[in-house]
């Protein structure tokens, strides 16, 4: 079983090396092992070529046991201790979704209410206020989030989604590129238009049904 949690985890770095979602040594991602120790990509290893010897290995209280992890480790950490349902972290750096936080600051949330699967995949996509990266206010700026949603913008820096599976966790970091990227296209045609208050309440009812996860 962790070796194939391993191995999912490598699978994810491909992938959102592939999908031009981070670059070099950028973002982070982490697996809860059935042991309950945690395994995250290593320090300054382009995720491009992170090979699983390349693996860290430390504590939900965060002592190092093997390996170099990431210096952003604390949200990954914050995340496993707050929300035991969860078994991966993904931390990125999607283009757009990070533009959407530089042009609005003001914004607390993505503005996808005119987003049908938007809603039904995802629900709501907030945007956590900024902190410094490498600090513990990576973590603490999480925790009003938590567990309610899975998949969010961090200010200025990236996007962020847990899961229960990796699939899961990369899935949503894809999904948040591609809704930003939707969104800036209306904008540049006119602006997002929501839809009806009555179609966004029965939307959030078929979400309620369909559960936290993101699909």
């Amino acid at each position: 079983m962790s070796d194939a949690l391993l191995h999912d985890l490598l699978d994810g770095c491909r992938r959102l090396h592939a999908g031009c979602l981070l670059a070099a040594s950028d973002g982070n991602l982490s697996v809860r092992l059935p042991n309950g120790l945690i395994a995250m990509t290593p320090s300054g290893v382009p995720k491009a070529k992170v090979k699983l010897g390349d693996l860290a290995h430390l504590t939900l209280d965060g002592e190092i046991l093997s390996g170099r992890p990431s210096s952003e480790r604390a949200m990954h950490l914050a995340i496993y201790r707050a929300v035991p349902e969860a078994k991966a972290v993904v931390h990125a750096h999607p283009p757009t979704a990070i533009a959407w936080s530089l042009a609005r600051p003001d914004l607390e949330e993505l503005p996808s209410d005119g987003l049908p699967e938007v809603i039904l995949a995802a629900g709501r996509i907030p945007i956590v206020p900024m902190a410094i990266p490498g600090t513990e206010a990576m973590g603490t700026n999480l925790l009003p989030f938590l567990p309610a949603h899975r998949l969010m913008i961090l200010a200025r820096h990236g996007g962020l989604c847990w899961g229960e599976s990796m699939d899961e966790a990369v899935g949503g970091l894809e999904r948040l590129e591609q809704v930003a990227t939707i969104l800036w296209k209306a904008e540049t045609l006119g602006g997002a238009k929501p839809l009806p208050a009555s179609e966004l309440a029965e939307l959030r009812v078929l979400r309620a049904k369909i559960g936290p996860r993101i699909i």
